[in-house]
């Protein structure tokens, strides 16, 4: 089964003038003159090409061309050992993530702006920020940390977060941080294994208008991690207090100086960021310096076309890898909007007035936090100036068609929406936007340069106009060094490299259109499959995510033990919605309409909510794994859950049904 693609509708056009005024085409140019290739700087798809078949080539030229690396290093030097896993990149090169995020130094705008849902947004200059990031670091040496050390943070997204980090980042300690919502068990779950000599803690937080505290967890924290020699308590609620041994945040950078930068190798570790941990401990993946440098220089300058002078935004927490990657905006000298709040505070158009109010020119967020704008009927575009604002990325879950029509409708006409598909697992996008090439509702525009993306089959054949598993034939330098403890590298190849050895199968179904376009249309681990016939979920969560008396909803493919197969539908309700007869009805003409009669579920039913993991995934197969018998224990780990309570209702549901 394929999503209908065939007449997918053009929302935007880029001119020729635009296309050749890109930092992407000048990219190309530059290249090609150099190389004395055949390249024309406006077509995509010839760059792409050359981009995925000369690896070599395109990351060096990538490399000089942002400055991470100083000179040209020969294409034989780039990627001398090519296989996954265990590619190898510029092996004689030294770089330091957070020296070429510091290097942009300017007066002429901002290098970040703190925004909070209880005070006015603080801008922080370039020269401020080297010097706390300077101060920072040379208390952590004065701590005895050393390269390699861990240094981790339970931080929102806050201006603190991307001092530390930084400081971290540029005398080779290793950074991993969670989010202050992440309860003691779901922090140690990640924190334990990785075994700090730092910690980096919050008192607590603001979410919603409500304060919260966070100073008995970080106390169980400090008591449940041995290897913490210093705690630096960062306030937030009470700003007078530090807890009893630990060291100020205001103290730990009163010394303010310019930083002193360690040359570290190219896959020098530059953070630990981790898997789901949905159905066990969180995979720590670990990401280096360079290939993450080089990474989202590319995605950022190349594909976003981002440079100074732009105000760069993504709604995201310090657990998300989307922090990461819009902290990273700073290595292409933007400005960096940090948020801590809540994404739809006080109002669903929150996000918007904060683009108006700070003149953001790069508004990232969820499909999610677009849906809801869609199904409230706001229109940003009429009660906000967002005359500054060029362009909206969207990620984390498919983006509906009607999403990518609401955009175009209600923020207006002229904005660019960039709607990409990645992981955590290499920090970046697979699939991606280029302003080179026209946006088409419910599509993704290609993958992205120097990504040997496609779509193969069960017997590992590629394939165009019916699903297949996304895969990656080529190595990313974004690529997960290793994983935390994993010596042999066993975790790391069953997670990625079966059944193809060689080759990354991400875990996504994608269709690759006739046309060149792409749609994700969910994790092929919770396919659903009737009759043999494979189908993604995506389609159906557009369908019913149309219905305004619907809150929330997860669909569920259970292959039983009989053989039968059961599809149950289960929403969310909308405050004062109920769930009758005739909107079951008329849920079910709309997926059968806009889907096919395959997709139309087996029941309908009613659910308090719809639990999701802590980056905003719907947790379909730890829930799927709880109708085919497996313990709760097992299947769900509850710390990697938003709200832990509503998987009761399924664990009960399961039980009433008979599967354990």
């Amino acid at each position: 089964m394929t999503a209908d693609t065939s007449s997918a509708p053009v929302l935007w056009q880029p001119t020729q003038e635009g296309r050749e005024a890109t930092r992407l085409a000048a990219f190309v140019r530059e290249v090609a003159a150099r190389r004395g290739l055949d390249l024309d700087p406006t077509d995509y798809d010839a760059i792409w090409r050359w981009s995925v078949e000369h690896l070599d080539q395109f990351w060096a030229d990538v490399a000089v061309w942002s400055g991470v690396l100083p000179e040209r290093v020969p294409d034989d030097r780039v990627l001398p050992r090519r296989g996954m896993p265990g590619a190898e990149w510029f092996p004689d090169a030294t770089v330091n993530y957070a020296e070429q995020a510091l290097r942009h130094a300017t007066d002429e705008h901002p290098a970040l702006i703190a925004v909070a849902e209880d005070a006015e947004p603080v801008e922080v200059s370039w020269a401020d920020l080297r010097a706390q990031v300077g101060a920072f670091a040379a208390t952590l040496r004065r701590l005895g940390v050393q390269r390699g050390d861990r240094v981790a943070a339970y931080l929102p997204n806050t201006a603190e977060a991307v001092v530390a980090f930084l400081g971290a980042a540029s005398i080779g300690a290793v950074w991993s941080s969670c989010a202050p919502d992440f309860g003691t068990r779901a922090v140690l779950d990640r924190f334990a294994q990785i075994e700090p000599t730092v910690l980096v803690a919050v008192d607590g937080y603001r979410f919603n208008g409500k304060a919260h505290d966070r100073r008995e967890v970080v106390g169980e924290l400090r008591a449940a991690l041995p290897t913490v020699r210093t705690t630096i308590a960062v306030p937030r609620l009470f700003p007078d207090e530090v807890p009893e041994g630990a060291l100020g945040w205001a103290e730990a950078v009163a010394d303010r100086q310019d930083p002193v930068f360690e040359a570290l190798p190219f896959e020098h570790p530059l953070w630990i960021v981790y898997s789901s941990g949905t159905t066990g401990l969180p995979k720590g993946i670990v990401h280096g310096h360079g290939g993450v440098a080089l990474e989202e220089h590319k995605q950022l300058g190349l594909h976003g076309d981002v440079g100074p002078g732009d105000r760069f935004y993504w709604y995201a927490s310090t657990a998300w890898i989307m922090w990461n990657i819009a902290t990273s905006a700073l290595l292409r000298g933007a400005t960096v909007v940090v948020h801590d709040g809540a994404p739809a505070y006080p109002s669903v158009d929150a996000q918007f007035a904060l683009a108006a109010r700070t003149g953001i020119t790069y508004l990232g967020t969820s499909a999610g936090y677009l849906i809801a704008c869609e199904k409230a009927g706001i229109r940003p575009g009429e009660t906000h100036d967002l005359s500054a604002l060029r362009v909206i990325g969207s990620t984390g879950s498919p983006l509906p068609a009607s999403a990518f029509h609401w955009v175009y409708e209600a923020v207006g006409g002229d904005v660019f929406l960039s709607s990409a598909s990645g992981g955590t697992d290499v920090a970046t996008g697979f699939i991606g936007s280029t302003l080179l090439l026209p946006v088409t509702a419910g599509e993704l525009q290609r993958p992205m340069l120097g990504v040997a993306a496609a779509a193969w089959n069960e017997d590992g054949e590629p394939v165009v106009g019916e699903l297949g598993e996304l895969v990656i034939t080529e190595p990313m330098p974004s690529m997960p060094l290793y994983f935390w403890n994993d010596p042999d590298g066993s975790r790391y190849r069953e997670a990625y490299f079966e059944p193809w050895p060689g080759v990354w199968r991400h875990g996504d179904w994608m269709e690759v259109t006739e046309r060149g376009t792409c749609v994700i249309t969910g994790r092929s681990d919770s396919t659903l499959n009737r009759g043999g016939v494979r189908m993604g979920t995506a389609d159906i969560y557009a369908a019913v995510e149309s219905f305004p008396e619907i809150a929330d909803c997860v669909v569920l493919g259970v292959e039983q033990r009989d053989g039968g197969y059961w599809m149950p539908l289960f929403v969310q309700m909308a405050p004062g919605a109920e769930l009758t007869d005739e909107l079951t009805g008329r849920i079910r003409a709309a997926i059968r309409s806009s889907a096919s009669p395959r997709h139309v579920p087996d029941e309908v039913l009613v659910a308090p909510g719809v639990p999701h993991t802590r980056t905003g995934k719907r947790l379909e197969v730890p829930l799927k794994r709880l109708f085919q018998g497996v313990p709760p224990e097992k299947a769900v780990n509850p710390g990697a859950v938003d709200d832990a309570s509503l998987v009761e209702h399924y664990v009960a549901l399961a039980r009433e049904r008979g599967v354990r």
